[in-house]
């Protein structure tokens, strides 16, 4: 037996990626898989690219759950809290879901209503000190899909003080999975294929997570729905403070990350080129016009948007190498 793991809102599409990843990870091997209304469905019933993964969903209580080392948690957001506090205390968890994110309780209210849950440790280990810090934690909030592909191109700018941390502007669109499985009229599939649309304008949730990670004191974020099911491309632009190059910036903050690429000059990043992997890539330049800097980041929503960078954060937890498991390379066509 290797180190024993559970998903907990195994159903869901971030909770496949999960799996999938897991049968694939040559240390991890999955004791438990819950979900809610399937409990008692095998699970390649729910998930077809599974044939051949001999599971069937538990219903997600605690005593499923508790007999493994780690526990991946990917449930709807404000359902974490409690269940992760049913848990004994030397289970190790990783959230995929946004109850542990925020440290202020007060944008939690905000943007999210209800009770606070508390906040742990933040699971992006390509922030400054991070990696070292998800290492040594028992309980680590894996950061949203959004909030990650922004957070990558801003953060090392702004704490190379090479942009204001106001009048930040982002608009990134996403793929259609980034809204979960749920049956929803304007996510059919003659809604969505063949136009974009913005929503969540000027009060998305992940605002106050991005500010958190980068050092941003305002933002404003435009989320786009776009007709593909996975992936997130953003466009950040900045005010810039003095002569530093950005692209130099970033390909410096991330010389020794495994798997955010800063792309040869001239290269822009595709969302295609990440799908199916926990890559992130990044590109930047200056405004010829405004003089702003520009920022364009993408990557696979339930890849390093959710599953595998909660993967990345249990190697990290687990004591294992951080790219475990794990692909740097998309899938093409």
């Amino acid at each position: 037996m290797g180190i024993r793991v559970a998903v907990a809102g195994a159903s869901g599409y971030a909770g496949g990626e999960l799996l999938r990843l897991i049968a694939g990870h040559p240390e991890l091997d999955l004791v438990a898989a819950t979900a809610h209304s399937q409990a008692g469905a095998p699970v390649a019933a729910v998930h077809p690219h599974l044939t051949g993964l001999d599971v069937t969903f538990g219903a997600t209580d605690p005593a499923a759950l508790a007999e493994a080392d780690l526990v991946f948690l990917a449930l709807p957001h404000g359902e974490s809290g409690a269940l992760a506090a049913a848990l004994p205390s030397g289970v190790k968890v990783v959230d995929l879901g946004a109850d542990h994110r925020l440290r202020d309780p007060d944008a939690w209210a905000r943007y999210y209503g209800g009770e606070h849950a508390g906040a742990w440790t933040y699971g992006l280990p390509e922030l400054p000190g991070q990696r070292g810090e998800i290492s040594i934690a028992t309980r680590v909030a894996a950061p949203g899909c959004y909030a990650t592909t922004i957070s990558l191109a801003l953060a090392p700018l702004v704490a190379a003080g090479a942009v204001a941390p106001d009048d930040v502007v982002v608009v990134a669109a996403s793929g259609t999975s980034g809204a979960g499985r749920g049956a929803k009229a304007h996510l059919l599939g003659s809604e969505v294929m063949g136009d974009l649309t913005p929503y969540k304008v000027g009060r998305h949730q992940h605002v106050p997570e991005i500010k958190q990670a980068t050092g941003a004191r305002s933002l404003s974020f435009t989320p786009v729905l776009a007709p593909m099911p996975r992936g997130i491309l953003a466009t950040v632009t900045a005010v810039p403070r003095g002569p530093a190059d950005p692209r130099q910036v970033l390909a410096e903050a991330y010389a020794d990350a495994p798997f955010v690429h800063v792309l040869p000059e001239g290269a822009w990043p595709h969302t295609g080129a990440t799908l199916g992997s926990n890559a992130c890539h990044i590109q930047a330049t200056v405004d010829v016009d405004s003089g702003r800097v520009i920022v364009t980041s993408a990557l696979d929503n339930l890849g390093k948007g959710a599953a595998a960078q909660g993967v990345q954060c249990a190697n990290l937890m687990l004591g294992l190498p951080e790219t475990m498991g794990l692909s740097t390379h998309g899938v093409a066509p």
